[in-house]
């Protein structure tokens, strides 16, 4: 992972991925929030193909802005790039945009954590011992 990768990744809306679908919207268009997951799952690609077994990455921060609607048939390219890697070598910074055929969707930034899986994974479930 350097400054300056970049990864695209795309799909196609669905009724599935509407925000009336969602509730969070009550509009047949692509949501916000899979826009979000959109963007993070672009970022996961990304690192995925440089951790080693037993790790993974989490989302940590993100911000979006969706400023146009793209509806259910047309297909979505986000894009992000790495912006920043911490002194350990654990958050990665990206910058995102987002595109359907018609232009700009959304544009942003997010936040990604490298972490153990195993150690993660216990973390969570001690939360269920409370």
């Amino acid at each position: 992972m350097k400054i300056g990768d970049a990864y695209e990744w795309k799909k196609a809306v669905t009724p599935e991925l509407t925000a009336a679908a969602l509730g969070s919207g009550a509009l047949p268009v692509l949501g916000t929030p899979y826009l979000i997951a959109m963007v993070e799952h672009a970022a996961f690609c990304y690192m995925n193909q440089f951790l080693e077994d037993g790790k993974s990455s989490v989302g940590t921060l993100v911000s979006i802005s969706h400023v146009s609607p793209t509806p259910v048939g047309m297909e979505v390219c986000v894009r992000v790039e790495v912006t920043g890697i911490s002194a350990n070598g654990k958050l990665v910074d990206f910058s995102a945009s987002a595109y359907d055929a018609c232009g700009l969707i959304g544009e942003g930034t997010h936040q990604r954590a490298i972490v153990t899986a195993e150690h993660f994974m216990d973390k969570c479930q001690k939360k269920l011992e409370v």
